[in-house]
């Protein structure tokens, strides 16, 4: 009887799509947060560099 029920169980894939969403998902949300992160990072760079260039100037 037990052995009936974990070989059903084994040979069940109802739930496997649903994890392939999970990591796919999660997958997309850590990429994403990384791309965040790096054009963030560049962004605060370029407006530093900006600001230094303009303040050079002295044109005003």
């Amino acid at each position: 009887m037990m052995l009936k029920f974990f070989k059903a169980f084994r040979d069940d894939q109802s739930g496997a799509v649903t994890v392939d969403w999970i990591v796919i998902t999660s997958a997309v949300v850590g990429m994403s947060a990384v791309a965040f992160f790096t054009v963030e990072d560049a962004s605060f760079a370029l407006m530093d560099a900006a600001g230094t260039a303009v303040a050079a100037e002295n044109d005003f």
